[in-house]
């Protein structure tokens, strides 16, 4: 059983910050890539930031610089820290991986983020 489990979403004002969680069970987390994904109203889906079982990550060109991407294996979690935000990035933050080759990706039930004028 997979599980996803996303907190630390709420309400900041504008070029605050806000530090999101995502605590992962049911795959090998060491070993797996984790991606932050953020869903506005009437928009897809889109990629915030990814970072791969080594460590390597890449951002949204529209978040590079703000938002930082990290990981602590010994906790299973996945952290996205967001810096300077802006009301644009008002939007529910979703955690993603795909554990398994030939398996579906999976999905948390995400968490709101609201940014104030």
């Amino acid at each position: 059983q997979v599980q996803l489990v996303e907190s630390g979403g709420g309400l900041v004002q504008t070029g605050g910050s806000l530090r999101l969680s995502c605590v992962a069970s049911g795959i090998n987390f060491r070993f797996t890539a984790m991606g932050w994904y953020r869903q506005a109203p009437g928009k897809k889906r889109e990629l915030v930031a990814r970072i791969s079982s080594g460590g390597a990550t890449n951002y949204a060109e529209s978040m590079k610089g703000r938002f930082t991407i990290s990981r602590d294996n010994g906790k299973n979690t996945v952290y996205l820290q967001m810096n300077s935000v802006i009301p644009e990035d008002t939007a529910v933050y979703y955690c993603q991986t795909t554990p398994t080759i030939s398996g579906p990706d999976y999905w948390g039930q995400g968490t709101q983020v609201t940014v104030s004028s």
